[in-house]
C-alpha cells in the first residue's frame, strides 16, 4: 500500500491494536465513508474478522487498518489520530481533502482526489 493513503499516529495505531487484541479473530479495523450527516458524508471504522486481498492497508505496531475501495481517493493524504477526552472518546481524520464540516463535527464534506492527479509524471 501507498503510505500517501492513510497514516496512522502512535494513538490510533496503540488503540487499533487493542481493538484486535479485544475481539477475537480481529484481522483490523477497515475505514470507509457513507453518505450521512448535515455535511454530506461520514467516516465509518468497523472491525474486520478475515483478510482483505486487494484492499490498501496500513500497518504500524501491530494495528491494521484496510481502507474501503470506494474511500480511497476521499483518503488519499489524512492521518487517523485517536483521542480520549471527557466529553468525547474515538477516531480522529485529517483530512486535507476535508472542505467543511457540520458543527458537532460528526460529518464531513470531501473532495475527491483527482485520479489525473495521482499519476506521476
Amino acid at each position: 500500500m501507498s503510505a500517501s493513503v492513510l497514516t496512522l499516529t502512535e494513538k490510533a495505531a496503540a488503540r487499533v491494536r487493542e481493538l484486535m487484541q479485544e475481539n477475537e479473530n480481529a484481522y483490523g479495523l477497515i475505514v470507509g465513508l457513507k453518505k450521512g450527516g448535515c455535511a454530506g458524508m461520514e467516516y465509518t471504522v468497523h472491525l474486520v474478522r478475515e483478510d482483505m486481498p486487494g484492499l490498501d492497508f496500513v500497518e504500524k505496531d501491530g494495528g491494521r487498518v484496510f481502507i474501503a475501495p470506494e474511500a480511497v481517493l476521499f483518503l488519499l493524504g489524512s492521518e487517523m489520530d485517536f483521542e480520549k477526552t471527557l466529553l468525547r472518546t474515538g477516531f480522529l481524520f485529517r483530512n486535507p481533502n476535508q472542505i467543511s464540516a457540520c458543527g458537532c463535527g460528526e460529518s464531513v464534506a470531501i473532495r475527491p482526489v483527482s485520479r489525473d492527479s495521482t499519476r506521476e509524471c
